[in-house]
């Protein structure tokens, strides 16, 4: 693919809405990219791949992790060669090279995980969580930092003081005290931030979306995967209109009199309430004052 298609398939993809339709691009740019660092940077279609790095769909979060991974290494690849074929009298030269195409292909391709293929925490990452002296403090700290981690590439020292201002704004809020309410609102916390659907909400976290202090004030709801979401309003929806529809529709007339206020501002409904041969019964309330009555 030359750059005029790529960008094409850039745009096409940032406009996508359905899953079908992303994988399909995402597939075509996988097989017809053949990456550069000018090629990257040009057409910027790993920024634009890498958005989808947190969608809920396990297949698509599967091929851009893929696709990073392979066009990463190709550019690294071609770097190498470069340097290589670099003469030994240009070598000070050469490195200062070589460190400058190292940032460039940082910028053109967003960070690669640099850690074991198996699940983070701060022991398989050497994060010491031992900051204060209180134990339970510590290990809050440990376990708000092993949910940050899953399936995340950030480095270990911005996940350890995301963490670690999550577990201080609680800490606050309970006035510095280690309490019941400390250790529930850790615990819910942190198994919102485990959810393996819910990828988005640590995205927000470590990418800055969210505040540690705003965090600590979301209710469950506000945390809950955006697929929940979606079906809890739908069911919020279907049960409204479910409501609205069990509720006799009133017209407002005047061809009826109140016999308790005389006034004609009446609304009324019909319902059949005996057999199917007998005429309807009307039910009437006055507007003005409320009063009801039936007739057939």
């Amino acid at each position: 693919m030359d750059v005029k298609e790529i960008k094409s398939a850039v745009s096409s993809l940032d406009k996508s809405k359905d899953d079908v339709t992303v994988l399909k691009l995402l597939n075509i740019l996988n097989d017809g990219v053949v990456p550069s660092e000018s090629l990257l940077r040009e057409t910027k279609v790993g920024v634009a791949v890498n958005k989808f790095r947190t969608s809920s769909n396990p297949e698509i979060q599967s091929i851009v992790k893929k696709m990073i991974r392979k066009w990463r290494e190709s550019v690294q690849n071609e770097k190498t060669k470069k340097k290589s074929s670099v003469s030994v009298s240009d070598g000070n030269k050469s490195g200062e090279k070589g460190a400058e195409q190292t940032n460039s292909v940082a910028k053109a391709l967003p960070k690669e995980n640099k850690f074991h293929s198996g699940p983070r925490n701060p022991k398989t990452d050497g994060i010491d969580t031992n900051i204060y002296e209180n134990l339970t403090r510590n290990a809050s700290v440990s376990a708000l930092y092993t949910a940050l981690a899953i399936e995340r590439d950030d480095s270990s020292e911005h996940i350890v003081a995301v963490a670690k201002d999550i577990e201080n704004e609680v800490y606050r809020s309970e006035k510095l005290s280690i309490s019941d309410s400390y250790r529930t609102k850790l615990r819910t916390f942190t198994m919102n931030l485990r959810n393996k659907k819910n990828p988005d909400l640590r995205d927000r976290l470590l990418s800055g979306k969210i505040s540690p202090e705003a965090f600590i004030k979301m209710s469950p709801n506000d945390m809950a995967p955006e697929a929940l979401k979606k079906e809890i309003e739908k069911l919020h929806k279907q049960n409204l209109f479910e409501a609205q529809g069990a509720t006799e529709k009133r017209a407002v007339t005047d061809r009826f009199t109140c016999g308790k206020c005389k006034h004609k501002r009446v609304s009324y409904y019909q319902m059949q309430t005996r057999s199917a041969d007998e005429p309807l019964t009307t039910f009437c309330t006055c507007e003005n004052c409320g009063n009801r009555w039936k007739f057939s």
